[in-house]
């Protein structure tokens, strides 16, 4: 067996990557919610920008938003071909997962960085995995074909425009960015708070919980944006590499995964988020990635 090298950029390079990931999370956090009015005013942004979407999970109705949110505005105009905003929606989707993949998910979702964070909360004993876990992963491509394919495709208003039924019916993103600042800042919406609010009220805080215990639990079974761009891992031009030449098997980057990805079988697993995990902890660089044949 070749011996391992004791580097330092083994025991500490992921960790290092972290936080270098957490910051530009942070940092486009801050880029795509600069809207800093809309907290002031209790308004939401309805300047040119808010027709452009960005890449990750970020409620239309959060008062700081420039963007509008992908999934949003699929389902909102997905039910009428005459809408031109419909294949820029999907074509810009298409466009982000060819380019990235899952890369999107680890360094420009916004609620990525807060689940990260909140998962960083010390609890006497994380939940790594569990019996029924693969097999709930596939209910967010579920919930990607029916709440936000299926459901805004038929059932239209005389405008063709869809219900975003996602967003309205289980979407925690929105409650948090965009329910709850609202309701706090604008008087008049407290008036309007009904079963609904409660249910993704209750919802939210059940992801946060989940949060707290197991690393990205919405990412991991109930993001659409994430089944959308998973169907891209392996094709992406972003994409990452094993070298099985280099590669000794210790087993380091499947034990530092927190999607539980085992990068030697498929280092561009559906589930990767490319947060660089892996890469930084191969003791022997045998994991690369970029743009690159």
């Amino acid at each position: 067996m070749k011996k391992i090298p004791h580097w330092n950029k083994e025991k500490n390079g992921y960790k290092k990557m972290d936080s270098l990931r957490h910051s530009f999370q942070g940092f486009w956090f801050l880029l795509t919610n600069s809207y800093f009015e809309g907290f002031k005013q209790g308004k939401i942004y309805h300047g040119k920008l808010k027709e452009l979407c960005v890449p990750g999970m970020n409620c239309y109705s959060c008062p700081g938003a420039k963007g509008a949110c992908p999934i949003g505005s699929l389902q909102a105009v997905i039910g009428n071909a005459n809408y031109k905003f419909s294949y820029y929606v999907v074509g810009f989707l298409f466009f982000i997962g060819a380019c990235l993949g899952r890369f999107v998910c680890g360094w420009l979702c916004p609620f990525g960085l807060v689940q990260d964070l909140l998962y960083k909360i010390p609890f006497y004993k994380k939940i790594q995995t569990f019996k029924w876990d693969k097999h709930l992963r596939k209910l967010k491509y579920l919930i990607l074909l029916v709440f936000v394919i299926l459901l805004p495709l038929f059932l239209v208003d005389i405008l063709g425009q869809g219900s975003p039924y996602f967003c309205k019916l289980i979407c925690p993103v929105g409650m948090l960015e965009g329910g709850i600042p609202l309701v706090l800042l604008n008087k008049s919406m407290r008036s309007a708070i009904g079963f609904l609010y409660y249910w993704k009220a209750a919802i939210l805080g059940i992801t946060i919980l989940l949060s707290i215990l197991i690393y990205r639990p919405f990412c991991k079974y109930i993001c659409p944006l994430g089944a959308i761009y998973s169907f891209f891992n392996s094709i992406s031009l972003f994409r990452y590499r094993l070298d099985t030449n280099k590669c000794i098997h210790c087993g380091k980057c499947k034990a530092v995964c927190q999607m539980n990805v085992d990068p030697v079988k498929n280092c561009n697993h559906m589930e990767c988020i490319r947060c660089g995990r892996c890469k930084n902890a191969c003791p022997v660089e045998a994991i690369s990635s970029g743009i690159k044949n």
